[in-house]
């Protein structure tokens, strides 16, 4: 149910950093959106963090959780043998009620195995998919799947795409998104088997459907939801976050190469900051978990504090927005959801 007053289960103990990052990043976040912060983990390691900072006039628990999730971790393991682990309690606090979202920049293999079997998928949602929204020249554009189903079938695609759908017209407000396939040309026929059946289920669909798309149109902002598996999705994420980065690195070692170039570095600082925060990650803090009976934010595992920051501020706007719950309404509304895995689970049993 929509909030003014957001309840985010923080799992402090995720990510490369723990609660050096974790906690300052969800305490910036809650004295901009006045959320509440449920901050699961070791409560030694997080009181210790709290006291470095001013947190006078803010709403903030200690939830405590024995165990923490390493990267190395096999989700399977935690889901049994981790039952106290941060990630695990957050999740639980979702289900109880006692929190309206999740962020965790931990082991993303453990939060899918979590929301799945904690929190419980949408009805019809065969597979939760990761989104993730990037620049582009004119608005951001939403890619899925980014990492939570390296193998999928088409009709999964077709599900991943139905979701950003909703996800794109609720949250970012578009009101007939436009859905492309990612693939290695924009011809009908192009790409693996995978690619080519989810292109006649998407054509079949009530979808704003414009066919292919490669990996270079991604950006222009002529697509509004780019939709793959996760392997293809995660490739193209990081390697746009490596470009970004590098590009960055690039530019700053020609604009200081000469006097007169870092005098126009000082006549351009204005559009240089504005560019660096279109292409920072951070200023999107995380991916959305879709296709949960709940809200999670998936963060990177390097995540920095502002990243952090951003990732509990999209937690509360999906919140406040009811974004989850409008979801759940729009796909239950929707036959196509599983009308097309009917249809194939009937084909291959004749």
């Amino acid at each position: 149910m929509p909030t003014n007053n957001p309840r985010i289960a923080v799992d402090a103990m995720g990510g490369d950093f723990g609660p050096s990052v974790v906690v300052p990043g969800a305490l910036n976040a809650a004295r901009q959106g006045g959320c509440t912060l449920l901050l699961v983990g070791d409560p030694a390691q997080i009181e210790a963090e709290l006291a470095k900072h001013d947190t006078k006039g803010l709403s903030i628990e200690v939830v405590p959780a024995s165990q923490v999730v390493t990267m190395e971790d096999k989700p399977s393991e935690i889901l049994r043998r981790k039952k106290d682990s941060s990630i695990h309690v957050a999740c639980r606090l979702v289900k109880e009620g006692k929190a309206d979202g999740v962020v965790s920049a931990g082991n993303s293999g453990a939060t899918l195995a979590c929301g799945m079997f904690v929190l419980g998928r949408i009805e019809g949602v065969e597979r939760p998919a990761l989104a993730s929204f990037l620049p582009t020249e004119k608005k951001p554009v939403v890619l899925i799947d980014v990492g939570a189903n390296v193998d999928a079938k088409p009709y999964h695609l077709f599900q991943f795409g139905l979701m950003a759908d909703v996800l794109a017209k609720t949250v970012l407000g578009y009101e007939k998104p436009r859905v492309g396939i990612l693939s290695i040309g924009e011809e009908e026929g192009k790409g693996n088997i995978q690619v080519k059946e989810a292109y006649d289920i998407f054509r079949k669909s009530s979808l704003n459907f414009l066919g292919n798309v490669e990996g270079r149109d991604i950006f222009t902002g002529d697509i509004d939801v780019v939709v793959c598996d996760g392997f293809v999705g995660n490739v193209a994420l990081k390697l746009s976050e490596g470009l970004a980065t590098s590009m960055g690195r690039m530019l700053k070692g020609e604009l200081t190469r000469s006097i007169l170039s870092k005098l126009g570095t000082v006549l351009a600082i204005g559009a240089l900051k504005r560019f660096k925060r279109l292409t920072d990650y951070a200023e999107y803090g995380g991916a959305p978990l879709l296709g949960l009976s709940g809200i999670v934010i998936v963060c990177h595992g390097k995540s920095n504090i502002k990243a952090i920051n951003s990732a509990v501020d999209m937690a509360s706007t999906f919140v406040k927005n009811d974004a989850n719950g409008r979801l759940v309404r729009a796909l239950s509304r929707n036959e196509e959801l599983t009308m097309f895995l009917r249809t194939r689970v009937a084909a291959e049993g004749q």
